[in-house]
This record gives C-alpha cells, structure tokens and sequence, in this order.
C-alpha cells in the first residue's frame, strides 16, 4: 500500500487597526499604515502573527500565540518573523526541520498582509548580495558531527574528560529526531524498576532485542547495550534528565521503557524533554556548538580520521581534530534513499527529521568504513499520515487499543512494530484507529498535545465514538465489551495479549479519543558496522583509526527490527561511549 503524504494548513486573519492612507513600493506594492492579525495552524494548534506596517513597508513580525515544538517549531518562531521583516516578503526559506511552523507562520503573516490589501505576490524579497565565504581553520581534541541525542550525549561525555570538543549542526537547531521521540528508553536493572517492583535484567532486555531484531542483531552490541543501559539512566539524572516513570513498549516482556514525567505526574515525550537538557549541558561543560554547518568529509590521512570539512553560511571549514565521531543520524528523511535499499516503500509518509538524509553514510563510506543491513527499514505502525507525526507506542503499553474501520480489534497491540504494521495494513482501507480513554488523556500530556494538534477526536459516548470512526455503533460497543471482559478475566483469548494484569489503563471511563493511523517509514536499522567500543570498521573488519560513531548511523544494534525505547537507549549509551573512547584517543 502507498500512505501519500498530504498536507493542509487552515488560515484565517482579522484586521486589528488601519490608519493614514496608502503608501508603496518600487514593486507596486501598496501599505495601509496599522497593526493586523492574522492567523494559521501550526504544528501544535493555530498560531497567531501581529503585523505592523508603515505607509511603506513592513515593519516588524510577531508571533503572539502559539504551541509549537520546544526545540523545533520554536526556532522557527524565534527567527522566521526578522527573516521576513528583513526580505520585505514571505517568500523566505523555512526552517529546516520546522517545516510546519514556519509554513504557518508566513500563511498567517500573508493573511495579515492581505487583510490590510497589500497585494502579497507582488512583494519581492529584498536580496543581498552573495557572500563571500572565508576559509577557516579550527584546532579541536574531538569533532563531532551531528547533534541529536547521540551526538549531544558524547560531547558532553568528552567534554567531562577535559577535552576541547566541538559539535557541528547542519540544522539551524539541536535535536534531529531525538526531538520527534515521544516514547521512552529502554534499560534494565535500574532504580526506578526496582522502586517499583518490576523484576527485570540484563539477559532478558538482551533477548527480547534479539528476539524482536529477528537474530539479526550483533549479539555483543546488544549486550553493551544491555548492560550500560541502568548507568546511562544514572548518568541522565546527573544532568538533570529524570526518567522516572516506567512503562511498556511492544517486544518487552516486562515493563522497562523510562519516561519522563512533569510537575504534575504528567507523561511527557522523551525527545522534547532531553533535548534542551543535553544542550544545557553541552554549554556547562564548553562544548561549542556551530548550528547550520554541514560537514562534507573526513579528513583521512595515512589511514586515520584527523577531521572533518565542514560549510556554514560564510565560511569553509577545515576541522583538524585527534578523533572524530559521526553521529548523524539515518536515512529515513530522504525517500529516494529509502526506496533505493528497498522499492516496496515508495509512497511511505516518513516521521523522520528532514535533515534526516544519509549524509553520514556517504562520508563513512568515502572514509572506507564498512555496513550492515542496509535494507532493514522499520516501518512504524502508528503513524498520522497527514505529516508523519507519530502516536508512541507506550500508549499501547499503557492499554490503548487498535481497532479496524469495521470497529473491531484484530490484533495483540504489543506485538513488535513490524508485526503490528503489517496487521494494520491488512485491515480494510490499510488503516486503523487507536482508541484512548479519559483517564489516560488526563495523566498524559502527550495524549493533550495529540488532542491539541487535531490529530485525536474526542467523542463523549461509545456511540458517539463510532460516529467519528464511521462504524456500526453496536459492533464497536459489542468490541468495548469484549475488551473489558478480558481486562477483568485478565486474558486476551483472541489475540493472546499476555500484559492484561500490568496494563495500567482499562479504557473504562469516558471521554474517549481516537486517531486515525496507518504505518509510516520510521527507523534505519542498517548503518556502518562499529564494535564495542563505538569504533568505526573497515570492509577488513579493522578499526579505522580516530573514527567513532554512534546512534542510528550505525548498524548491528537492532537487527531486523527495532523495538520500542531502545532508540534513546543506543543513543545515550552508545553516544556516551564514543565520547569517553573519542576522548581517551584524543592524547
């Protein structure tokens, strides 16, 4: 099946204040002098411009309303509207990684324009002229390319070892898709599991990733995983990242992925949580940190990675450093890729970072470093197909259930993301929903945030439910019951859902929210080959000298299939691991 990915943005502005007459441009653009309104819908709701104009030009932009992304759609907050006061139009760059918002942002500012007559199109941005990029030289202990969670964990793991560390961005900001996890981490043995009772261990997490990766996995990767897994949750505390709410995720036997929680005992996501902690972090040990800087190669000389080049907006970059670590994510941003190492999932939505595109591949690859199954792609199986925004899967851990477009169940919800994708996808129209109830949408603020961003409908009976569903209302009441039937007897017949005593939520108290969703192209399991120690190998299976890597660049970790929280687990651990080693080859 081909999930397309659509795209619409609702826009409505209202005049504030016009005064004093008409001015224009040399373009022929004529001002209205005043203040005005207007309005879009961005990622996490509508968001709203004010717009001040002189006789003659647009004055200033301000977002005064909005709920988007901390991390992602705030950059684009922070510095879209300057970007469109300085071109004198909205046909201004987004920004990348932002999509979403900065689409609404120039939709509402160009709602605003329109309802003080200003003819929008004929506003030509104001160009500067070209720059002229100086070349640059830098002298580091250890370079790091890519600030995701990965790459963010090993500069300051470095940075902790003393050494001069400096961590390139090709984004205009931290994050990659560690923004985009709303789930949790994975980890085994930890505090939190034995505060709460839950008897868990090394070798267990070790099978139940080997068993979901389909044995495909590198078992020693998975053990290092495994086993640094309870001091990398040590290690998050001391930097003021508390995961310590623990749950389920599909493949796990017992409850161990970490979450956040807020003030308020409120489920919060995983990403968006870390990101602006580990770049907190970043800055108090004195890491430098150059966002909008695209590395384009490892310096190699007599076969050891010495640095990297990099381009910025006003300069080439040379980075001469003692060891380097690639931590730039997978491929899952860049379609063509996808389809190259496996056709079938052409036409995909993707829930990836744009900048999510390969480009450390390319350079391992150029570097002599070796890979590994390349063509293990992760299709997710809750995923909203309007923008690739993804509904975790703890939800389901939590006791959300799936149900088809005939409103029945027709699957064990835990099940491995692949098994659950291709279940989905065999239901009539290749959809399903997922249903939420009122008890868990009061003690999640990913559930509100779901809620808030139009992806989930509220519906106040079961009946009304099975309105917004379009379903036969006593098929889905006749499903409800049977569910609560097997809540109580604690036994799933059907489907064989073997968690029912653990499940914290019984969908027993109205309101209920669902959301329609179908599988989307979500993680890279393939990437170059590293050992334990989070060194990069050659096609002979030899260390490349000076060269790590960490997180989803790499391969072996996952297999066939990833579960659930182990991606902020490899990221964290594995990060963490190529910082300490980075740093100890940095003599």
């Amino acid at each position: 099946m081909k999930f397309k990915k659509l795209a619409a943005l609702a826009v409505s502005a209202m005049l504030i204040a016009g005064c004093s007459t008409g001015g224009g441009t040399g373009d022929g653009a004529t001002f209205k002098a005043g203040t005005y309104e207007g309005s879009a819908a961005g990622f996490g709701g509508d968001l709203k411009v004010e717009v001040v104009l002189s006789d003659e030009a647009i004055d200033s932009v301000t977002v005064t309303e909005n709920s988007e992304t901390e991390g992602i759609g705030s950059k684009a907050v922070e510095t879209l509207p300057q970007a469109i006061v300085d071109a004198q139009s909205v046909d201004v760059d987004s920004v990348s990684g932002a999509t979403v918002s900065s689409e609404a942002i120039k939709a509402a500012v160009t709602m605003a324009l329109e309802a003080a007559g200003v003819d929008v199109a004929s506003l030509k941005p104001v160009v500067s002229g070209p720059v002229e990029k100086e070349d640059k030289t830098m002298d580091v202990d250890v370079v790091i390319v890519g600030a995701g969670g990965a790459g963010m964990s090993a500069a300051i793991t470095a940075a902790e070892e003393g050494k001069k560390v400096l961590l390139i961005e090709k984004a205009p900001m931290v994050g990659g898709n560690t923004s985009r996890a709303t789930g949790g981490m994975n980890a085994a043995e930890t505090k939190y599991q034995k505060e709460a009772g839950i008897e868990d261990s090394v070798d267990l997490f070790v099978e139940d990733t080997m068993t979901g990766g389909h044995n495909l996995n590198n078992e020693e990767l998975v053990r290092t995983l495994a086993e640094n897994s309870a001091s990398a949750i040590d290690w998050l505390d001391s930097i003021g990242a508390h995961l310590n709410d623990v749950g389920k995720a599909g493949g796990a036997s017992v409850s161990r992925s970490h979450r956040p929680l807020d003030e308020n005992g409120k489920i919060l996501s995983v990403g968006s949580y870390l990101v602006p902690i580990m770049e907190k972090a970043c800055a108090d040990k004195g890491v430098e940190i150059m966002l909008e800087t695209e590395a384009t190669e490892i310096i190699m000389k007599d076969g050891q990675a010495v640095g990297v080049k990099a381009e910025s907006k006003t300069a080439n970059l040379t980075v001469n450093a003692k060891s380097v670590i690639i931590t730039t994510g997978g491929f899952g941003g860049n379609l063509d890729m996808v389809v190259e190492y496996k056709p079938e999932l052409k036409g995909y939505v993707t829930t990836n970072a744009p900048t999510i595109t390969g480009d450390g591949i390319k350079m391992l690859e150029a570097a002599g470093a070796d890979f590994v199954d390349m063509d293990q792609i992760q299709i997710h199986p809750t995923v909203v197909q309007s923008n690739g925004a993804l509904i975790t899967e703890s939800l389901r851990g939590d006791g959300a259930i799936l149900i088809n477009n005939e409103g029945k169940r027709f699957t064990n919800e835990i099940l491995t993301r692949d098994v659950v994708s291709a279940n989905v996808i065999a239901q009539p129209g290749s959809t399903a929903w997922l249903i939420v109830d009122d008890a868990m949408y009061q003690d999640s603020t990913v559930i509100q945030g779901y809620v808030n961003k139009g992806y989930m409908t509220k519906a106040d009976t079961i009946e009304d439910l099975a309105k917004v569903m379009n379903v036969d209302a006593a098929v889905l009441q006749e499903t409800m019951d049977a569910w609560a039937a097997d809540i109580a007897a604690q036994t799933d017949a059907e489907f064989g859902r073997d968690d029912l005593a653990e499940v914290k939520y019984h969908l027993d108290t109205a309101p209920y929210y669902a959301v329609m969703i179908a599988p989307g192209i979500h993680h890279t399991m393939g990437g170059v080959k590293i050992d334990t120690s989070a060194e990069v190998l050659d096609k002979d299976g030899n260390v490349i000298p000076g060269l790590f890597a960490a997180g989803e660049v790499t391969g072996g970790v996952h297999g066939g299939n990833r579960l659930g929280g182990n991606a902020v687990a490899d990221i964290v651990v594995f990060g963490r691991i190529a910082g300490a080693n980075a740093a100890a080859y940095a003599k």
